[in-house]
C-alpha cells in the first residue's frame, strides 16, 4: 500500500499539471494533494502503529470510526433495552422526569419478563389511595448519641468531589437539593464554596486523603475538621472505607483537573495527580474505627455520623459489628455501595471484577446488624444504579431505608452518556474543568431539573407503595418483590434473602449460612482470624 500511495500521488500530480495547461485554476489543487501526501509520508516514517504504517493516509479512519463509534451506537444502533452501564430506557425516563415531559409508555412492556432474574413488586387487592399519602417522606437519622439528628428525604444525591465534578456542576445540584429539601454528599473532594452558595443540605464524605481536614502530612486534623463539620450546611459526616467503582482502591484525580483552586480546597499540590491512599490512617482496627467515629460526632457537635463502604470480604464488615456491640459506640448510617458502582475513572479491573453487588450487599449489612441487635439505631443508605422508582424500592424492601442515586443525577443535569468523564472533555459541562464547556451547563436551569427528577421519582415510588396496600415505602420488605429464578420458578426476596432471628449472631450455634464469617471475624482487627492463623 505504500508504493501505490507514493504512485497514485505522483499520477494525480501529474494529471493536475496536465489539466492546468487548459485550466490554469487547477494548479491550486496541488496544496490539499501536497498535504496528503505529507500526511501519508509521515504515517510511513512513524514506527508507532502499524496500520497507519502500511496503510498511510488511509489507516487513518480506523481511529476516525473508533472515535465515532459510541455516538453512533447510541444514537443510531441502539435500543431502548441496549446500552451500558445504564440502557436508553432509564436514561429516558430520568430525562423525562428532569424536564416535566410525559413519562409514561405506551403499548406495554418492552422487558422480557420470562427471562431470568427478572423482578417485580406484588400490588394488593387492597391497594391505597395515593392522594391520601405523604409524597415526601422522611426518615430520621440519629441513634443514641446523636444530638443533632436529621430527617432525610428517600432519594438523595450520592457523592461526586468537585474536581471529578465542574463548578456549575456542584451548584446546579445543591441547588436542586436546596430547592426539593434532600441532601448532597460532597464526595471525597471536600466542602467548596460552590457546595455552600444555595444553601443545600450536605453530607461531608470523608475518604483515605482527608480532603478539607488534613494536616501538612495528608493525615486528619480534628480542629480543621471541627471548623468545617460545624458550618450549618453539613448535616451529617460520612467516612468512606470503600467505593464501588474501585473498592480497596483510593480515588483518582488526574493533573487535568487538579486546578489550583481544587488544590487549595484540598490541601494538595496544583496540577499534579491526586490519588488517595487505599486505606485510612486515622484507624486501623474495627475498634480504633468505633473511636474515630465518637471523635466525629463530639467535634461536630453530635451530628450524625456513619461510614460507607462496598462489601467485600463478609468477615471484616462483621468484625465492624463485632466492635460496635465490645466499644459501645455505633454509626447513625451505613451506605453501601455495589460493586457495580459509577466513577469518572477507575481501573477495568475494578469496575468489573471488585466487590459485592448491591441488592446482595444490601441485605447481607441488615441481616448483620439483625444478627447484632444494631438495626434499631443504624440507618442503611444504598447507592447504586437508582434510575426509577422501583430501583428505590426495591433497594428498601432488600433492607435500606433511603438511597443515594449519583449517574441519576448526573443525567438529570444533562449527561448524555458519552463516556468522557476520565478525560476532561465532558460534552455536557458535568465532568470537565474546561472553562469552555464548564459555562454551557446553565445552573438555574438544571438545578431545576436535578429538582424535578427527585420530586418525580418518590413520588413514584410512594405510588407503587400505595399499589401493595402500603401507607409509606418505608414499609415494603423482601416478602413484596419477587424474582424470576428460570423458566420454571419464582421466589420472593425473602425466600432468597431470609432474614435472621435477631441477636442470632451474638451467640452460638450460629445461623448456618453466616458461621464461617462470624467465627473468622474479630473486633481486633480488620483482616479474619484464621486467614491471619494461617499466614502465621
Amino acid at each position: 500500500m505504500r508504493t501505490a500511495f507514493v504512485i497514485s500521488h505522483l499520477l494525480m500530480a501529474m494529471a493536475i499539471l496536465l489539466l492546468a495547461q487548459t485550466w490554469s485554476w487547477m494548479v491550486w489543487l496541488l496544496i490539499p494533494l501536497a498535504i496528503t501526501f505529507a500526511i501519508g509520508l509521515r504515517d510511513m516514517l512513524q514506527t508507532e502503529h502499524s496500520i497507519r504504517r502500511n496503510y498511510p493516509l488511509i489507516g487513518r479512519g480506523r481511529w476516525l470510526m473508533e472515535s465515532f463509534r459510541p455516538f453512533a451506537r447510541q444514537y443510531l444502533i441502539e435500543s431502548d433495552l441496549d446500552g451500558t452501564p445504564i440502557n436508553r430506557m432509564f436514561r429516558s425516563i430520568v430525562y423525562q422526569r428532569a424536564k416535566g415531559d410525559l413519562d409514561t409508555l405506551p403499548y406495554g412492556t418492552k422487558i422480557n419478563t420470562y427471562e431470568s432474574g427478572y423482578e417485580w413488586i406484588s400490588h394488593s387487592i387492597a391497594a391505597r389511595n395515593i392522594h391520601e399519602l405523604d409524597c415526601s417522606p422522611r426518615i430520621k437519622i440519629g441513634g443514641k448519641d446523636c444530638l443533632q439528628p436529621y430527617s432525610a428525604s428517600l432519594l438523595n444525591i450520592s457523592a461526586m468531589s468537585f474536581g471529578a465534578l465542574s463548578n456549575n456542576a456542584v451548584r446546579a445540584l445543591n441547588k436542586g437539593a436546596k430547592i426539593g429539601g434532600f441532601y448532597h454528599n460532597t464526595g471525597e473532594g471536600g466542602i467548596s464554596d460552590y457546595h455552600l452558595e444555595h444553601g443545600g443540605d450536605l453530607v461531608w464524605q470523608i475518604g483515605t486523603g482527608y480532603f478539607g481536614c488534613r494536616d501538612g502530612e495528608g493525615k486528619f486534623c480534628a480542629d480543621t475538621f471541627a471548623e468545617k463539620a460545624n458550618q450549618s450546611s453539613v448535616k451529617m459526616i460520612e467516612i468512606k472505607l470503600s467505593q464501588g467503582a474501585k473498592p480497596g482502591h483510593g480515588g483518582i484525580l488526574p493533573a487535568s483537573k487538579n486546578t489550583d483552586e481544587i488544590a487549595r480546597i484540598r490541601h494538595v499540590q496544583a496540577h499534579s495527580d491526586v490519588i488517595s491512599p487505599s486505606a485510612h490512617t486515622a484507624f486501623s482496627t474495627p475498634i480504633e474505627m468505633m473511636h474515630f467515629i465518637r471523635v466525629l460526632r463530639e467535634r461536630s457537635g453530635g451530628k450524625p455520623v456513619g461510614f460507607k463502604l462496598c462489601i467485600g470480604r463478609q468477615s471484616e464488615f462483621i468484625g465492624l459489628c463485632k466492635a460496635m456491640v465490645q466499644t459501645g459506640i455505633q454509626p447513625d448510617f451505613i451506605t453501601v455501595d455495589g460493586g457495580e458502582g459509577g466513577t469518572g475513572a477507575a481501573p477495568l479491573e475494578y469496575s468489573n471484577s471488585v466487590g459485592m453487588p448491591l441488592r446482595d450487599a444490601i441485605a447481607f449489612v441488615e441481616d448483620c446488624l439483625i444478627g447484632f441487635n444494631l438495626r434499631e439505631d443504624i440507618r442503611i443508605i444504598a447507592s447504586g444504579k437508582v434510575f426509577s422508582a422501583f430501583h428505590l424500592v426495591r433497594n428498601l424492601a432488600l433492607g435500606a431505608d433511603l438511597c443515594n442515586s449519583a449517574r441519576g443525577m448526573m443525567l438529570a443535569l444533562g449527561c448524555v452518556h458519552s463516556l468522557e468523564c476520565n478525560t476532561n472533555r465532558c460534552p455536557t459541562g458535568i465532568t470537565t474543568q474546561n472553562p469552555k464547556l464548564v459555562k454551557g451547563l446553565d445552573v438555574q436551569d438544571k438545578g431545576q431539573r436535578v429538582a424535578r427528577f427527585h420530586k418525580e421519582t418518590v413520588h413514584a415510588a410512594v405510588d407503587i407503595a400505595s399499589s401493595a396496600g402500603l401507607t409509606s415505602p418505608s414499609m415494603v420488605n423482601r416478602s413484596h418483590v419477587q424474582r424470576r429464578i428460570d423458566q420454571q420458578r419464582v421466589a420472593r426476596l425473602d425466600e432468597l434473602f431470609p432474614y435472621p432471628t435477631a441477636g442470632s449472631f451474638l451467640q452460638t450455634p450460629y445461623p448456618s449460612s453466616y458461621r464461617p464469617y462470624i467465627q473468622e471475624a474479630s473486633s481486633e482487627h480488620f483482616m479474619p482470624d484464621n486467614y491471619l492463623c494461617h499466614r502465621c
